[in-house]
């Protein structure tokens, strides 16, 4: 899908790593929410306490997923899923695009 519609945008962004990680939160019409936002390069960790579905609709990075030892590569577009309640590695080359969804 390359547009929602019918959507409400909250216009304070989510911030982190000094600015070098935003989003903006969009609450979706069954009351559902996405995030989309922007990575730039370095090295950063998140933690998730729900079930998360990265989107990376343009960039080049690395993963490292939870139970995993080997980093996932992507150049271009991919979708990987991040299993609620773990911690995950993100490794960015090149400005990241990106849209994530919580379950």
């Amino acid at each position: 899908m390359s547009q929602f519609e019918n959507v409400t945008v909250i216009k304070q962004a989510n911030v982190y790593y000094d600015g070098k990680v935003t989003s903006r939160t969009v609450l979706l019409p069954d009351g559902s929410k996405v995030t989309l936002g922007i990575m730039l390069p370095g090295s950063y960790e998140f933690g998730t306490d729900q079930h998360e579905t990265m989107e990376i609709l343009a960039g080049k990075l690395s993963v490292l997923l939870p139970g995993s030892e080997e980093w996932l590569h992507i150049d271009g577009t991919a979708t990987f899923e991040v299993p609620a309640n773990t911690r995950f590695k993100l490794e960015i080359s090149t400005v990241t695009d990106y849209c994530c969804s919580y379950s």
